[in-house]
């Protein structure tokens, strides 16, 4: 059974916040590219009639990248940064989820490999009666531009190996475009446990035992060839982790009827 939610027109508020959309942001070594990410960002939520907010979680960067969001949050009050200690996205991308005040939270990475525009897609009026919408490379209408054939061949052998396991109806675990609802979020994050880039996958499972609603909607998606992951050493701690979440899910642990 899903969980029906009627989608509220841009405008609406999150718990008397005023804010609509939050755009949360992973930051690790991202110096180099925030100030143009936050440039996009920016300039498309000034074409909009909703109150936005861009939520950067610094997470252990060993350059400038605190020092850049926070120059960039004193020029716009609609950024704000935390550091989360833990190491990880998953953990950096839980804290910002936890700490935001829109009534939809969308996870985006800094390298904006997604146009910002397409937000529009995984957000009312565009799609309504949704609690989650996640950003898929293998959608019907998706497009991937200049990824190398050996990264989409180990991506799809790691999204069949979910699927058997954990997530069959879901194309694309992975993608770093991902939108919550708020109470949504708030049930979700204050679950996940795995503090890599594994928590997209705990983080589905969660959804899915509670019955919540994910749409999976198609995106033209550039890779960067500056990406932070490390693709042997993140695929096999990934893979790892899907293993201990499989074991967890086979014992009940993200039932909705175990405590948090």
């Amino acid at each position: 059974m899903t969980k029906e939610h009627s989608g509220q027109p841009p405008g609406a508020t999150a718990g008397g916040s005023g804010v609509f959309l939050s755009v949360v942001i992973p930051a690790y070594n991202e110096e180099r590219r925030l100030p143009a990410s936050f440039e996009q960002i920016l300039r498309f939520l000034d074409g909009q009639s909703y109150r936005a907010e861009i939520l950067v979680v610094e997470n252990g960067s060993t350059d400038t990248t605190w020092d850049v969001a926070n120059a960039a949050a004193e020029r716009d009050p609609r950024i704000r940064v935390l550091r989360e200690p833990i190491r990880g996205k998953g953990a950096a991308v839980r804290r910002g989820m936890l700490a935001a005040k829109g009534e939809y939270r969308f996870l985006c990475d800094a390298d904006l490999s997604m146009p910002i525009e397409e937000v529009q897609n995984f957000l009312p009026p565009v799609l309504e009666h949704v609690d989650i919408a996640i950003g898929s490379r293998e959608a019907e209408g998706a497009v991937r531009y200049e990824e190398p054939g050996i990264r989409h061949l180990m991506g799809r052998v790691f999204n069949t190996l979910v699927r058997v396991a954990l997530v069959p109806e879901v194309q694309d675990t992975q993608c770093g475009f991902k939108c919550f609802r708020a109470e949504v979020a708030n049930e979700i994050f204050g679950r996940v446990t795995r503090t890599g880039f594994s928590f997209d996958v705990e983080s589905l499972v969660i959804a899915n035992r509670f019955g919540y609603r994910i749409e999976q909607i198609p995106v033209h998606w550039h890779f960067d060839s500056d990406s932070r992951v490390r693709v042997i050493q993140d695929t096999l701690g990934t893979v790892f982790d899907v293993l201990v979440i499989w074991l967890k899910a086979l014992r009940g642990v993200y039932d909705p009827d175990r405590s948090n």
